[in-house]
C-alpha cells in the first residue's frame, strides 16, 4: 500500500464583520460579533473587569491579536465577555473588557477557538472602518 497525503473539507469556520466610526469602535464591534457567537452578549453582566495592552503597528495583525487575546483572557478567567473598550496610542492598544463567569444559566452558543489570518481585512469604507476575519469554531 502506497502512502499519500490526503486532505478533507472541514466547515469549522465562520466569517465575522465589525464596523465602526473609528478603528477602535470597529475592533470592539468585531469582538462583540465574535462573542455573540458564544452567548447573548446583551444578557452578560459586567461583573469582572480585565485590562491589558498589546503592541502592533499593522492594523490587520492587531485585529487578530486583539480577538485572540480576548479569547485567551476569557478562558484564563473563566468568563464570557460582553463589554469591550479599546484605545489606540500609536502602536499600543489598551483594552478594558468585562463580563461574568460562565454559569449554567447562560445559554452557550458556538465555541470560538481562535481568529485566523484567513480573509483578514481592516479598511476604511467611506466614513466607516470595516474589519473582517475568519474565526475557527
Amino acid at each position: 500500500m502506497q502512502e499519500t497525503e490526503n486532505y478533507f473539507d472541514h466547515d469549522a469556520d465562520i466569517g465575522i464583520i465589525g464596523r465602526g466610526d473609528s478603528i477602535e469602535n470597529c475592533f470592539t464591534n468585531t469582538a462583540r460579533v465574535m462573542f455573540s457567537l458564544m452567548a447573548n452578549v446583551e444578557d452578560i453582566h459586567q461583573i469582572q473587569i480585565i485590562t491589558f495592552e498589546f503592541e502592533e503597528a499593522d492594523v490587520e495583525l492587531a485585529l487578530v491579536i486583539w480577538l485572540n487575546l480576548l479569547l485567551a483572557k476569557a478562558q484564563e478567567h473563566h468568563l464570557i465577555l460582553g463589554d469591550f473598550r479599546l484605545k489606540r496610542e500609536g502602536n499600543v492598544w489598551k483594552a478594558t473588557v468585562s463580563g461574568e463567569p460562565w454559569q449554567s444559566n447562560i445559554e452557550r452558543g458556538i465555541e470560538v477557538k481562535g481568529a485566523t489570518l484567513t480573509m483578514l481585512s481592516v479598511k476604511k469604507v467611506d466614513h466607516w472602518w470595516e474589519a473582517r476575519c475568519i474565526v475557527d469554531v
